[in-house]
């Protein structure tokens, strides 16, 4: 049996995190064509909050699944969610920063083309070892601070490379200044809410999955008081699902499906082997955006591209402990 447990734990971890590769491409992609396609734009604050709501539809099915049952699944509901309200309302300070994230990656991606936008956004990974080191106490190695010192470099060449206007085909409404910044500002978001739900999640016995039903219940009335405040007269004018068609939902139930993923491979996997989806990842949205969107590789960009590379892989390496000489124990 316990080889059996094991098998099934690796293969969801390795499942997990291809699945996570893939995604973290698609994502990037489809969200600048998206938002750069000819014809009507959608209301990007409603996307934001369909893709709450599919998460949340998601993850109650995975608690059913999980409690085997109706009545179980409604008692484990209703005592995780409902008679522990002071655990649930922990689940709103991630839950309020995540869509503000969510939010801004639109943004960004409306205002960057999909490989800047993807270079750019590792920078999370120095975020969220700041937040790291600050709630979690993390105590860092010499060659984590010298990865974080080369991702720095790498993602400001990206940066530099996409400013002198030969990176790439630009549009003439976007603002790179302005997708920089968000991206900046949603990585800063991205660090303190993961930190923050890693706590939530390793100081208590509550199953991920319940968690994402915690987030999705708190997201969706912040969604939709977000959406209103920002958007609310556009909506009201043309209606909640204004220009949704199926390209745009596929985009909704990417982006949920996103989610989920991250919840699996907190648990199932590790950060050194999120490390390599998430630089598989820049890889292959880089490649692919020269194919669909023009995107020219200078050779400013690959260095940069190549440093923010080293540096994930050279911030997730474990060094070897030195093994130690029995016969020098003898002597």
């Amino acid at each position: 049996m316990g080889v059996d447990k094991s098998a099934q734990h690796s293969a969801l971890k390795y499942v997990s995190l291809v699945t996570l590769t893939v995604q973290n491409s698609a994502v990037a992609l489809s969200m600048r064509y998206a938002r750069t396609r000819s014809g009507d734009m959608f209301i990007a604050s409603t996307a934001v909050v369909m893709a709450e709501f599919v998460k949340l539809l998601a993850s109650l099915f995975l608690v059913y699944k999980q409690e085997g049952s109706i009545q179980h699944w409604f008692m484990a509901l209703h005592t995780q969610v409902w008679q522990q309200k002071m655990d649930t309302l922990k689940v709103c300070v991630p839950s309020f920063i995540y869509l503000i994230q969510n939010n801004l990656l639109y943004v960004s991606a409306s205002n960057l083309d999909a490989a800047t936008y993807q270079v750019t956004y590792q920078m999370k990974i120095l975020t969220t070892a700041m937040f790291a080191v600050l709630i979690l106490r993390k105590q860092l190695r010499g060659t984590q601070w010298l990865a974080l010192l080369l991702l720095t470099a790498g993602v400001a060449l990206v940066q530099l490379s996409a400013s002198d206007g030969k990176s790439g085909a630009a549009e003439e409404n976007q603002n790179r200044l302005l997708g920089c910044a968000a991206a900046i500002a949603a990585c800063c978001c991205s660090g303190f809410a993961g930190i923050y739900f890693e706590k939530i999640l390793k100081g208590s016995e509550v199953s991920v999955w319940v968690r994402n039903v915690q987030l999705s219940f708190l997201s969706l009335p912040l969604g939709v008081a977000t959406a209103m405040v920002s958007d609310g007269s556009e909506i009201i004018e043309k209606g909640f699902l204004f220009a949704y068609d199926g390209f745009v939902w596929y985009l909704v139930v990417l982006n949920a499906v996103g989610g989920l993923l991250v919840a699996m491979v907190v648990k199932y996997a590790d950060n050194i082997l999120k490390g390599f989806a998430t630089s598989l990842a820049i890889v292959i949205s880089t490649v692919a955006s020269v194919f669909f969107f023009g995107f020219v590789l200078t050779f400013q960009f690959l260095v940069g591209t190549a440093l923010v590379m080293a540096s994930i892989f050279l911030y997730s390496h474990e060094p070897s402990k030195p093994t130690t000489n029995p016969m020098m124990k003898v002597m």
